[in-house]
């Protein structure tokens, strides 16, 4: 009995919910073949975790959380299944999370940096990204894929 107790205990602190140090409104265009959204979000940080929470009509519909998984309401998935799924399965698995970082992708090939930020466009038998990052916005079209990501501040 206490083993289940204490296994119960694990799982439910494991599942319980995560408290961000910041959250962020932005306006946030996603476009994926099994996704589409344009619309208010806010953007969620804590240590090494980011999550995304999209609004429509001023109800949450989707929520991305990125940590060492990514969850999403159908559930959590590794990094590499969700970009199959969502994305494309020739990604690398922390390409979401940079992007919504700000970072640089694909180890920063055709990196270039631009007056306030950089840009990337990479270009091979999979993708067609042009990648672009601002301090008040991010800019992500893969036209080989037909994804696009835009982030832009609200202020």
């Amino acid at each position: 009995m206490r083993y289940l107790l204490l296994v119960f205990v694990l799982l439910f602190i494991g599942c319980s919910t995560k408290t961000y140090q910041s959250s962020d409104p932005k306006l946030i265009t996603i476009k994926t073949k099994k996704f589409r959204y344009s619309d208010l979000g806010y953007l969620k940080r804590s240590g090494d975790a980011v999550s995304i929470e999209l609004f429509s009509a001023g109800q949450m519909i989707q929520k991305i959380e990125i940590n060492h998984l990514v969850c999403v309401q159908e559930g959590c998935m590794s990094k590499s299944r969700f970009n199959q799924e969502f994305l494309d399965k020739s990604y690398p698995d922390e390409i979401l999370k940079n992007i919504i970082l700000k970072k640089p992708i694909f180890h920063k090939n055709e990196y270039r940096e631009i007056n306030t930020g950089f840009k990337q466009k990479i270009q091979d038998n999979n993708v067609d990204i042009i990648y672009k990052v601002t301090p008040k916005s991010v800019y992500f079209k893969d036209k080989k894929n037909h994804i696009l990501f835009k982030m832009k501040d609200i202020n």
